[in-house]
C-alpha cells in the first residue's frame, strides 16, 4: 500500500503523488478507500483510485541506480518486429499498458527502428505504432526526468550521452 507523498507511477497518465487516502462513496456503492493522486506533469488534475484497484497498473517508481541499470539494456533491447498490424498493435498496446520501463524501452526501440527500415523503403509508419511510440515515451521521459531532476524533453540526450559512454 502506497502512503501520503509517495510518487508512484500511475497506469498510462504517469508519475503522480499520492496526496491523500481517504474514505468516500460514489454513486450509492458501499464506502471504500481512494487514493487521491495528482499527476506531476499534469497540473490541475486529481485522479482518485480505489486502493484495492486491480485493473490499472500502479507501482514505486524506479530508484536513480535502477535507472542508470535500465539504460545500460537500451543498445541490446530485442527488437523484433511483427508484420501483422493487428497483432503488433495488439503487442505494443500490452507492452504500454504493462508500465514496465525495460517493456517501453524494448517498445520505443522497436518502433524507432521499424520506423527507420520502413522510411529507407520508401514507406511510412502504421499511425498506430507512431501513437504507442509517443505515448511510451512520454511515460519513460516523464518518470526518469522525475528521478534525474532534469526536464521530460532532456531525457533522450541524456540516455544518448549514457550509452555512448
Amino acid at each position: 500500500m502506497f502512503k501520503v507523498n509517495d510518487y508512484i507511477m500511475y497506469g498510462t497518465t504517469g508519475v503522480c503523488k499520492v496526496i491523500e487516502i481517504k474514505k468516500e462513496k460514489f454513486l450509492g456503492k458501499e464506502e471504500r478507500e481512494y487514493y487521491v493522486l495528482e499527476p506531476v506533469y499534469s497540473k490541475n488534475t486529481v485522479i482518485k483510485i480505489p486502493v484495492d484497484n486491480t485493473t490499472i497498473r500502479m507501482r514505486e517508481i524506479l530508484s536513480k541506480e535502477a535507472i542508470e541499470e535500465l539504460i545500460n539494456i537500451v543498445p541490446n533491447a530485442d527488437t523484433t518486429w511483427i508484420e501483422d498490424d493487428r497483432i503488433r498493435n495488439e503487442q505494443f498496446k500490452s507492452m504500454l499498458k504493462s508500465g514496465d520501463c525495460e517493456e517501453l524501452i524494448t517498445l520505443i526501440r522497436t518502433i524507432y527502428l521499424g520506423k527507420k527500415t520502413k522510411k529507407s523503403i520508401g514507406k511510412k509508419l502504421y499511425k498506430g505504432d507512431d501513437e504507442i511510440m509517443q505515448a511510451a515515451e512520454k511515460l519513460l521521459n516523464e518518470e526518469l526526468a522525475f528521478i534525474l531532476d532534469i526536464a521530460p524533453e532532456e531525457v533522450p540526450n541524456y540516455i544518448k550521452e549514457q550509452v555512448g559512454q
